[in-house]
């Protein structure tokens, strides 16, 4: 008897808490592709477009090296 009393007054504090405990959902979603990054949330979604690349060509130690950015 005593156990299961134990038991019980387990099983009644978790559902208590379970219940009592709210939470929000504020699941947010980001991607990163090779055209374009965007998220989207609870409260819409962003996209940016990526810039382009670019790429200058610069003289170190007399050697021409193409550098991009």
């Amino acid at each position: 008897m005593r156990s299961f009393l134990i038991i019980a007054s387990a099983l009644f504090a978790f559902g208590a808490t379970m219940t009592l405990e709210s939470t929000t959902a504020s699941a947010v979603v980001c991607a990163d592709g090779v055209v374009r990054a965007g998220c989207a949330g609870p409260r819409g979604a962003v996209v940016v477009r990526k810039p382009a690349k670019v790429c200058k060509t610069v003289i170190v130690n007399g050697v021409a090296v193409r550098r991009c950015t």
